[in-house]
């Protein structure tokens, strides 16, 4: 018996002693009519009672015998009192309680409760995010377990629901699956409910049937648990933080406890269960025992080593064209070879995705996928299980951002992450597009150069010519820790970028490391550094605060106000805004208002000034000039002017004809961002002020008296955009921040991004001339890492660049470590709860209780 029938069935009893007592005193009172319609609905009512018990606990139940009896004592106090032969009202109340009390004895010892609980998937390819669970409450025999795939409909492009599709077919052979249409939840009232979809009508692309939206779930039921249809190998979307599921689920199941503080603070923690994922729990078991592959599969993977290619819904929408370019080029590489298999798996979701979001691509897609088909390239897998796939295969290709990273490396099978914008072998200088970027480079001291890999190299003669010096990271190969090194009196300082801590380096080794109080789960912690010979200021992007490190007592200060001011997420994006170092304070920016903010680097005092112009909302640059400031913008194209000491204030907004801004990588028209950074020069007697792009598409000179702007063309031929793809970038590149520092003998640097090259001159018509940056290729060889534990973000696996192509991979030859499954399977033990495959079990061992 249900919960609730048990507690209608106690309620009753209760019910009927309320009753007996109304006989009692009508008895009492000589009232004996009313005594006899109460004796008639106390036996109706057990007679229900029987008939509830018999349908859950079937003909004959002990229970029943009780209630029998019970109506044979009320159906002869019924002839007494009719009869007027039996009016004593002390023996009749006597009869009733002790013929009720073993009734109520009975329901409580024996009617064992029986919990419902009702899984509602609508994907059957998602269906492993419940799978174990459901298994497990299948296994417990005071439990009754149902599997309801529900409809979900495509999405309009105007947000109305479109064509439903229904996949209630598609499950495994084992799962018994029930009607949609047939388990009515008002009367059902399951004791608790599953779902794996959090957005209810959020979603752009898809929707579940609005009757299963969250909000509508949680009448019917005391517990609701959302259990995420991903798995992570880190890393969690912005969009993963507050969903609507969220504010409605009791529970909300994560992989292990450092996931907790990816989502949202508003969140209670309680909700949180850090059990694991089912999806980890099915793949480990599959891969224990993988199944026999079909015919078809097994002719094709015979004697070869299969590679599983995974395409997914991130990887596409960030950049279409590159996404389908790297298709090809994957195709290609694998084509006529006999020693390895390819087997190609895409998203679920990837055709209806393209068809509402993308629709200009879709139909290459299709030829892509035709072309991969018709020419037998490989295994085409659009099975509903994506377990079978990876339990037969050797090596994940593919993107980063996707569960799929994560259920190979849990088995331990190596990953190799592609990147979607390399379509071609790398030629000979192209590794510089990973190693080598100034942009942080400040104040003309050059000597140490720090790459994304955490290392940091060393040019002792300050003259761009690179050795090794030591690896920042004994844990990570990549991530980006670090943006910088600086030498203050004979110590190193390594500025963190998206690690979260100082490092201070003496003879090659690190002698401290300063961590920062109340770490944050995401990357991307800073964006930029200031420094004198007293601090080291670092300025957040998702970090909480403004850091400032007194180098001569080694204290740490927070300023979270700055913070909230100069860091802003508007309109879904983060922005941030711009800083300044002047001799005594930093300077901020708003990202969206017309202000800024003056630190007084040492007592701390902020002093804040509204500008009084609506034209520039956010600034992405501070330019000082004297005692004015440019602020350059990040939306739109007007560039302000203000007079620190008079307070005077300009606009300009005469944009030369043509120019406009492309957001990076899709090339897409926005009015964000047009400028990276400015210097002064003189041209034919007049102060003019030179912009460098950044998603702009031109160099500007603007006169400062007259407000004319124009085109600029620079004395060599420029890209505004990447070489190929293992130069990413989004612009053409920009003057150096300290424009005033002395580089090679010249006053200005331009470092233009997209050849890695960096150039010096010292006038407006000056030829430019080019700094050579030098790294031994031998020696970066000898130190690129190879297989390794990634990121806290992305764990153990080995990344596609210039010294580890696909190619490599395919022929054994990738540089740097080998793949180590031993290390590998201890890396992703973080980010599981359960290695042991019985996530499942204990989430439903913990919902059941509750």
């Amino acid at each position: 018996m249900r919960k609730y029938q048990k507690e209608h069935a106690q309620n009753f009893i209760k019910v009927l002693e309320q009753a007996h007592e109304e006989i009692r005193v009508n008895i009492d009172k000589k009232n004996y009519e009313p005594v006899l319609v109460t004796l008639v609905d106390c036996q109706e009512g057990a007679i229900a009672l029987g008939n509830l018990i018999e349908s859950c606990e079937g003909e004959g139940f002990v229970t029943i015998s009780f209630l029998e009896k019970y109506c044979e004592v009320v159906y002869s106090i019924y002839q007494g009192i009719e009869s007027g032969e039996f009016v004593d009202s002390v023996k009749i109340d006597k009869q009733l309680r002790k013929a009720l009390v073993l009734i109520e004895n009975s329901v409580r010892n024996d009617i064992r409760v029986r919990k419902e609980m009702v899984f509602f998937p609508y994907k059957a390819s998602m269906w492993d995010s419940l799978e174990s669970i459901f298994l497990a409450a299948k296994e417990d025999s005071d439990c009754d377990a149902y599997c309801v795939p529900i409809p979900y409909f495509d999405k309009n492009s105007d947000g109305s629901l479109g064509t439903m599709h229904y996949e209630g077919r598609d499950y495994p052979d084992d799962i018994e699956v029930i009607d949609w249409q047939t388990y009515h939840l008002a009367e059902r009232k399951p004791d608790a409910i599953f779902i794996h979809n959090p957005y209810d009508g959020w979603n752009y692309v898809t929707s579940v049937h609005p009757d299963y939206y969250s909000s509508n779930l949680k009448q019917y039921t005391d517990t609701l648990v959302y259990v995420p249809y991903f798995s992570t190998a880190g890393s969690m979307g912005e969009g993963q933080k507050l969903c609507p599921a969220y504010v409605y689920a009791d529970y909300i199941v994560v992989q292990s406890e450092k996931f907790i503080d990816f989502y949202d603070e508003r969140i209670d923690k309680n909700k949180f269960l850090p059990f694991g994922s089912p999806k980890f729990d099915k793949i480990i078991r599959m891969c224990e025992n993988p199944p026999m592959p079909s015919d078809d599969w097994k002719e094709q993977m015979d004697g070869k080593k299969v590679y599983f290619y995974n395409t997914s819904l991130n990887g596409m929408l960030a950049n279409t064209d590159a996404f389908l370019d790297k298709m090809q080029y994957v195709f290609d590489t694998f084509a006529g070879r006999s020693d390895v298999c390819l087997l190609w798996r895409p998203h679920p979701l990837m055709e209806s995705t393209l068809k509402r979001l993308r629709s200009g691509n879709l139909e290459r897609y299709l030829k892509l996928k035709e072309y991969f088909i018709n020419n037998c390239l490989g295994i085409y897998d659009d099975t509903p299980s994506i377990e079978g796939a990876i339990a037969q295969s050797d090596v994940y290709i593919g993107d980063a951002g996707t569960s799929v990273t994560s259920l190979f490396g849990v088995v331990g099978k190596p990953l190799f992450i592609l990147n979607n914008n390399i379509h071609a072998l790398p030629k000979e200088d192209d590794w510089r597009g990973e190693i080598y970027n100034p942009t942080y480079n400040i104040y003309g001291d050059n000597r140490f150069h720090v790459t994304s890999n955490n290392q940091l190299w060393y040019s002792e003669k300050n003259d761009y010519h690179y050795e090794f010096y030591m690896n920042l990271s004994d844990e990570y190969i990549g991530g980006s820790y670090y943006m910088a090194a600086v030498e203050i009196d004979g110590y190193i300082y390594v500025i963190p970028r998206n690690a979260q801590h100082l490092l201070i380096v003496k003879d090659r080794q690190i002698v401290e490391k300063l961590e920062f109080d109340n770490s944050i789960t995401v990357r991307g912690a800073f964006s930029q550094f200031w420094y004198t010979d007293s601090y080291i200021f670092m300025i957040p992007n998702q970090y909480h605060s403004v850091v400032r490190y007194e180098i001569a007592t080694k204290k740490i200060s927070y300023i979270k106000e700055l913070r909230d001011f100069q860091v802003e997420n508007v309109d879904g994006e983060w922005r941030c805004g711009a800083s300044i170092m002047l001799e005594e304070q930093i300077v901020f920016a708003s990202p969206s208002k017309s202000r800024l903010a003056f630190l007084d680097m040492q007592t701390l005092k902020i002093e804040y000034v509204d500008l009084a112009t609506q034209s520039n909302l956010g600034s992405n640059v501070i330019i000082p000039h004297h005692e004015e400031f440019w602020l350059l913008p990040i939306s739109g194209t007007t560039i302000t002017r203000w007079n620190s000491v008079t307070g005077e204030m300009r606009e300009y907004s005469n944009i030369p004809e043509g120019f406009k801004c492309y957001q990076y990588p899709m090339e897409i028209e926005v009015e964000k961002y047009p400028f990276g950074w400015g210097y002064f020069v003189q041209d034919e007697g007049k102060e003019k002020l030179l912009l460098s792009p950044a998603w702009g598409n031109m160099f500007v000179l603007l006169d400062i008296e007259s407000g004319e702007m124009q085109e600029w063309l620079p004395p060599m031929e420029l890209q505004y955009r990447s070489s190929n793809g293992y130069f990413p970038t989004a612009g053409v590149g920009g003057f150096l921040c300290d424009s005033y520092a002395t580089i090679n003998g010249k006053k200005y640097a331009f470092y233009y991004v997209a050849k890695r090259k960096l150039y010096s001159f010292d006038s407006l018509h000056d030829a430019w001339e080019e700094i050579h940056v030098e790294f031994d290729r031998e020696e970066l060889a000898l130190h690129t890492p190879g297989y390794g534990k990634e990121s806290e973000w992305l764990q153990y696996c080995c990344l596609e660049n210039a010294f580890h192509t696909l190619q490599d991979l395919l022929d054994d030859t990738i540089k740097g470590n080998a793949y180590d499954r031993n290390e590998a399977i201890c890396a992703f033990e973080r980010i599981n709860a359960s290695t042991d495959g019985r996530c499942g079990n204990r989430i439903y061992d913990f919902v059941k209780t509750r």
